[in-house]
């Protein structure tokens, strides 16, 4: 099972693994606080598709499309089977620091862990 959550609600005891999805560490939140056991920054957007994106809802579509893509490529083929494989198994919950809900990378990114699992 693969469950998303805002780094800056209060870790709970169903949350599982706790995986940070965001390239840069959240402002204010201290590492032991957020209870974070892995830190996947390479599974984040690129600088260039997040400065572009903005969380723009009208860029949504555009967005996902771009960062599936980013995701398509290099090592990132072999982490998204071994973090499917592991929701197979347990819990996870891929943690992000945005502050939209709806629109933001860790959403597309638990679309495609589901379509592998």
């Amino acid at each position: 099972m693969i469950q998303l959550k805002r780094v800056y609600q209060e870790p709970g005891p169903r949350d599982g693994m706790r995986i940070l999805v965001d390239r840069l560490w959240p402002r204010g939140v201290k590492k032991e606080a957020a209870r974070i056991q892995e830190w996947r920054k390479d599974l984040a957007p690129s600088d260039s598709l997040r400065r572009w994106f903005k969380h723009d809802p009208e860029k949504w579509s555009e967005f996902r499309k771009r960062y599936r893509k980013e995701l398509s490529g290099g090592n990132n083929k072999e982490e998204l089977r071994r973090l499917a494989g592991l929701a197979k198994r347990k819990r996870i919950t891929l943690i992000y620091g945005a502050a939209d809900e709806e629109h933001n990378h860790a959403v597309v990114l638990k679309e495609l862990l589901n379509e592998l699992t």
